[in-house]
């Protein structure tokens, strides 16, 4: 029966309670070496998920994600729908990082990197830190009535909630439809553009529910990445791990005495003070092993640590450790899973680069007008019409583009203007016909090579199919 209840915590989650109601989490303020380098971290990550979309690489957009007009920006090289098997390829290398990272050292992308994480607990506990109050300030106000005290902390923190929940609104817009659009829309008013007002408040909204109630809920139910955890975690997985051997020794936990014998009397090292559990984000007891909702924050190291110190016993009862580095003492190897991984990993990049390396910043798409024919006109001369579309993936303008048959005596002629230019991140299209004498044709469908030019100087290739009559010899 002990031994069931000892088990228990796998039935249930730490912020849900008996009767099956939300109980909330007070956290206490976390303090330590691990947690002012994720501060560091942090301030790092911040800085840049707000300034992102507002560098500029070569005029592109740092990072751009228009879903609306498909076009994406990543680290400033452009992205348009026909180059969705880059992006693809790039959204892959980074979930194989991220399952490398995870395999080799736990959950650390969630506690370290997750946006999730650093704006909860770097931005909105700090401010609830120093308007509420650390752990005990914040349990007793939470039961008080509604006086006074209350009333004035509730609106403040939720003014200042509500305003961040704002900002972080409008930088995920940039994201979406661009910097230089956003901040046009700010200096057109927000009743120039009330459709786009709607969205950013709901998004506002959204950011607001997430980070003021739902929270570590996250963490916990919503997001899939806790769920894969089990899967890519083994005994080698450096994780966030109490050591269970010298915490427990032969007879378990007590409460620390001064002047005690501990090791004589054959108890481990942990006193049961439970300020791990005091300080867990997710409201967890982390000396009950790897759980979903640990998300490798390292705050239970810190407090443990500063534990320790008090009582003069040696740190790291709770550290980044493998299960085999507990229980056999195992060093951390990279192991054939981890090079399996690695080798995925390096052949991906590589390819990546190669294709961008070999993109070339105008694509051309010449293409027969569906359901058209050949014409034959005087002379022998066999014509076909085509649409044509060049998209321009650079920031400057391609002026004085003509087309050139390359594989074919023969000409080419535009229904507009024999020479254009195709505007920066932009497309340009239209109608052509290409005419070939029926001597210089192979067959009925001959394979045509056609080069795009900018001047004199030669700047894409492409092909088309030419349509004729069929000889019969």
């Amino acid at each position: 029966m002990a031994e069931q209840d000892k088990e228990n915590f796998r039935d249930s989650i730490g912020t849900i309670s008996k009767e099956g109601k939300r109980a909330w989490v007070f956290p206490k303020k976390p303090s330590g070496r691990f947690y002012k380098y994720r501060k560091l971290v942090s301030y790092f990550l911040l800085a840049f998920l707000i300034f992102s979309p507002f560098i500029k690489v070569n005029g592109n957009q740092f990072l751009m994600f228009n879903v609306l007009e498909r076009r994406f920006n990543i680290f400033g090289f452009p992205f348009w729908p026909q180059d969705f098997h880059l992006f693809v390829i790039s959204m892959i290398i980074g979930v194989i990082f991220i399952a490398l990272f995870t395999v080799a050292f736990g959950r650390i992308f969630c506690g370290w990197i997750c946006p999730q994480t650093i704006f909860m607990e770097m931005v909105f506990r700090r401010i609830e830190f120093w308007i509420d109050g650390d752990r005990p300030a914040q349990m007793r106000l939470a039961k008080q009535p509604w006086n006074a005290e209350k009333i004035r902390k509730r609106v403040i923190k939720w003014i200042i909630f509500f305003l961040i929940s704002f900002i972080i609104a409008n930088v995920f817009l940039a994201y979406l439809i661009g910097s230089d659009r956003l901040i046009q829309y700010i200096t057109d008013g927000p009743m120039a553009h009330l459709s786009t007002l709607v969205a950013l408040l709901v998004f506002t909204g959204v950011f607001y529910f997430i980070f003021a109630w739902f929270r570590e809920q996250v963490c916990i139910i919503a997001c899939p990445y806790g769920r894969m955890q089990g899967v890519l975690l083994d005994n080698k997985s450096i994780i966030v791990a109490y050591d269970h051997k010298r915490g427990e020794a032969e007879n378990g936990r007590k409460k620390f005495r001064k002047n005690e014998d501990r090791e004589a009397l054959g108890h481990g090292d942990c006193i049961d003070c439970k300020q791990c559990v005091h300080v867990c984000p997710t409201n967890i007891d982390i000396r009950n092993g790897t759980q979903l909702e640990c998300i490798n924050c390292t705050a239970c190291i810190d407090e443990c640590d500063t534990v320790m110190e008090k009582i003069n016993l040696p740190k790291g009862l709770i550290r980044y450790a493998s299960e085999d580095e507990i229980t056999k003492k195992e060093k951390f190897k990279f192991t054939p899973r981890l090079k399996g991984y690695s080798a995925v990993l390096f052949i991906l990049t590589g390819v990546l680069i190669g294709m961008l390396f070999l993109r070339n910043d105008l694509e051309a798409n010449i293409l027969r007008l569906p359901g058209q024919l050949y014409e034959h006109k005087e002379g022998n001369i066999i014509s076909n019409v085509y649409t044509y579309k060049l998209i321009n993936k650079t920031t400057k303008e391609v002026e004085d583009v003509s087309f050139k048959l390359l594989s074919h005596n023969g000409t080419i002629k535009l229904v507009t203007t024999d020479n254009f230019t195709v505007p920066a991140q932009d497309l340009a299209e239209g109608t052509l016909f290409i005419e070939i004498n029926n001597s210089a044709l192979n067959g009925d469908k001959d394979k045509l090579k056609i080069g795009v030019y900018s001047g004199d100087k030669l700047i894409e290739t492409t092909t088309a199919r030419f349509l004729a009559p069929r000889s019969y010899n």
